[in-house]
């Protein structure tokens, strides 16, 4: 083998592995507070808050269409938020990456009170799983409960003119 020969091997090999890192889910931690700073962070842009657990089948089915959307519009700010605790983190994770939804802003519940966090985000949702907040670029929010097919998630961006 030549130098050359070695060099693109290595290249390729670091790629392959510098792709797979930026894949792999971060998941930050969503404590009291959280919320307002997803929305602060995201000044007039639409976005899109997908809350869901790992114990939740609906959410679970959820995933392919998240990641089907997320492939069909790139541009679209997804924000995936778990309500798990600490302890389901690897869980979460083999999730979103199973999913392929690592390139996600990803969040989880870091707090020993969740309806504190459930509150925080809106006072009329009482943790019926999976849930979906959808932002117009003004921030006036739309709320959907339970597993959107990908027809069902494009109507509601429609509605909003996401």
């Amino acid at each position: 083998m030549n130098i050359k020969t070695i060099f693109a091997a290595l290249c390729l090999s670091l790629s392959a592995c510098y792709a797979a890192a930026a894949d792999e889910a971060t998941v930050k931690p969503f404590i009291s507070g959280s919320y307002q700073q997803i929305l602060a962070a995201n000044p007039k842009q639409a976005l899109m808050l997908a809350i869901w657990s790992v114990d939740c089948p609906s959410c679970l089915k959820d995933m392919d269409v998240l990641n089907k959307l997320h492939e069909k519009r790139p541009d679209l700010k997804i924000v995936m938020l778990a309500t798990d605790d600490a302890e389901a983190l690897p869980e979460i994770k083999r999730i979103i990456d199973s999913h392929k939804l690592g390139g996600l802003e990803n969040w989880a519940f870091a707090s020993d009170n969740p309806e504190k966090l459930r509150y925080e985000i809106d006072p009329a949702w009482y943790g019926e799983l999976p849930r979906t907040y959808f932002f117009d670029a003004g921030h006036q929010r739309v709320s959907k409960s339970g597993a959107m097919s990908l027809e069902e998630f494009e109507a509601q961006f429609s509605k909003l003119k996401m």
